[in-house]
């Protein structure tokens, strides 16, 4: 299978609230990096902390109230770049609706490394400037398809 094959199928699966597939993919040592600034530009050593910080410790699925829609996907050699949108609704009530854009490095037929850009104002202006990034549970705050933040 190419990784644009594993990245559609992986992207496909998000679509539908699944996230093994991604999890199935990752090397064990792959390193995820929120490209941001401030308390948003951070890396993610290893695929336990990726679960765990990322995702909540949720290794099948994303919250009922979180969706991903795929917009494009490409891909030259080992990367594969995804472009996406994550429509969430926090617990509170309101919306927090981002747009991404990862890009996967594979090695050896795994992914090694993810690059995650964001829109981070939006992340703040959503969580506010005291949110910092920790592990919580998917369903609690999710800053996309994932939750990582919460107010300190």
């Amino acid at each position: 299978m190419t990784s644009k094959r594993r990245v559609s199928d992986i992207m496909s699966a998000m679509s539908e609230g699944r996230v093994r597939p991604l999890f199935d993919a990752m090397a064990e040592d792959v390193t995820w990096r929120w490209m941001g600034v401030k308390q948003w530009t951070r890396s993610f050593n290893g695929k336990q902390t990726v679960v765990d910080t990322l995702f909540g410790g949720n290794a099948e699925t994303l919250s009922p109230s979180s969706s991903v829609e795929v917009h494009c996907i490409h891909a030259d050699g080992d990367f594969v770049i995804a472009e996406h949108s994550g429509r969430n609704k926090l617990p509170d009530g309101r919306r927090y609706d981002n747009n991404y854009c990862w890009v996967f490095r594979f090695q050896n037929g795994l992914i090694q490394e993810v690059r995650e850009y964001m829109d981070t104002q939006l992340v703040t202006e959503t969580f506010g400037e005291e949110a910092v990034p920790v592990a919580c549970p998917i369903d609690q705050s999710t800053p996309g398809t994932h939750g990582h933040s919460r107010t300190a």
